[in-house]
C-alpha cells in the first residue's frame, strides 16, 4: 500500500510537471509604432505571433492619399454604399483623440484603409487574438477584462456584470476602447463608453460582414454579422 501511494505521488507530480511545461504563457511585447498617411502615430503590441495597434484608427485618407468621404448626416450615412467615415456625434475634437473614427465596411473593402504593411484583420485573425489572449494570464479574469482598456469604460457596471471583484486589468495590452458605433438614422450614434465594436475584413453576404465587439454587460467577446453601412472602429494588424 505504501509503495502504491509513493508510485501514485510520483505519477501525479510528473503529470503536473508535464502539463505545466507544455503550457506556455504568452506575454505581450510593447515598444513599436506605426504611422498612417495623415501622420497619426499608433503604439503597438505583439501578442503571440500577431502585432496589433493598441489604438483605434483615425485616418481620413486611404493609403494612396485619396480622401475618404466624411458623412455627418444620418440619413445619408444609412444609404451609403461607398467608403465613408465619421466622428462619434460628429464631434472630432471630443472623440477623435481617444476613440478614433468610425468607418463603414465599404471603406474596409477597399483594402487601402490600413497603413502600409498593415491590414484590417479577418474574422479568423480576431479568433487567433482570442486564443493568444487566453494564454496571457489565465488567472487575471474574464477575456473581456484582459482585453479592455482600464480607462473610459463604465467600469463599475462592467465589473458588476462580469461577476467578480477584479478590476479591468488589460493584461493583454490590447486596450480595447468603448468607442460606440453608428447605426441607422433612428438610433444614429450610441453606446459610447459601454461598447467597443471593430470591423473584420470578412464578409458574410452582399449586405453583411463580421464584426468583433466587447460590451460592458458581458464577459465574453461577441462576433456577429452586421450591416455594411454601420459605423465601427478599426484596429489594424501587421502583415
Amino acid at each position: 500500500m505504501k509503495r502504491f501511494r509513493v508510485l501514485y505521488l510520483v505519477i501525479f507530480c510528473l503529470t503536473i510537471i508535464t502539463v505545466t511545461g507544455c503550457y506556455k504563457v504568452i506575454e505581450p511585447v510593447f515598444g513599436g509604432t506605426v504611422t498612417d498617411v495623415d501622420g497619426n502615430v499608433y503604439n503597438t503590441v505583439t501578442i503571440g505571433k500577431q502585432t496589433w495597434m493598441i489604438e483605434n484608427l483615425k485616418v481620413t485618407r486611404f493609403r494612396d492619399s485619396t480622401s475618404i468621404n466624411l458623412v455627418s448626416d444620418s440619413a445619408m450615412w444609412r444609404n451609403q454604399i461607398t467608403p465613408a467615415y465619421c466622428w462619434y456625434k460628429n464631434d472630432s475634437s471630443t472623440y477623435n483623440p481617444i476613440f478614433g473614427a468610425l468607418y463603414n465596411w465599404y471603406a474596409v473593402k477597399t483594402g487601402k484603409l490600413a497603413p502600409k504593411g498593415w491590414h484590417i484583420p479577418t474574422n479568423d485573425e480576431w479568433f487567433t487574438l482570442e486564443e493568444s489572449v487566453s494564454q496571457l494570464n489565465y488567472v487575471s479574469g474574464s477575456l473581456a477584462k484582459i482585453l479592455a482598456s482600464k480607462n473610459y469604460w463604465i467600469s463599475s457596471r462592467i465589473n458588476s456584470a462580469l461577476g467578480n471583484n477584479l478590476a479591468l486589468n488589460n493584461s493583454s495590452g490590447f486596450g480595447a476602447l468603448p468607442g460606440g458605433w453608428r447605426l441607422n438614422e433612428r438610433t444614429s450614434f450610441t453606446k459610447i463608453d459601454s461598447l467597443g465594436a471593430w470591423w473584420s475584413s470578412s464578409s458574410v453576404s452582399d449586405t453583411t460582414a463580421y464584426n468583433w465587439s466587447l460590451m460592458n454587460s458581458l464577459s465574453t467577446v461577441q462576433r456577429a454579422p452586421c450591416n455594411l453601412w454601420a459605423g465601427m472602429s478599426i484596429r489594424c494588424v501587421k502583415n
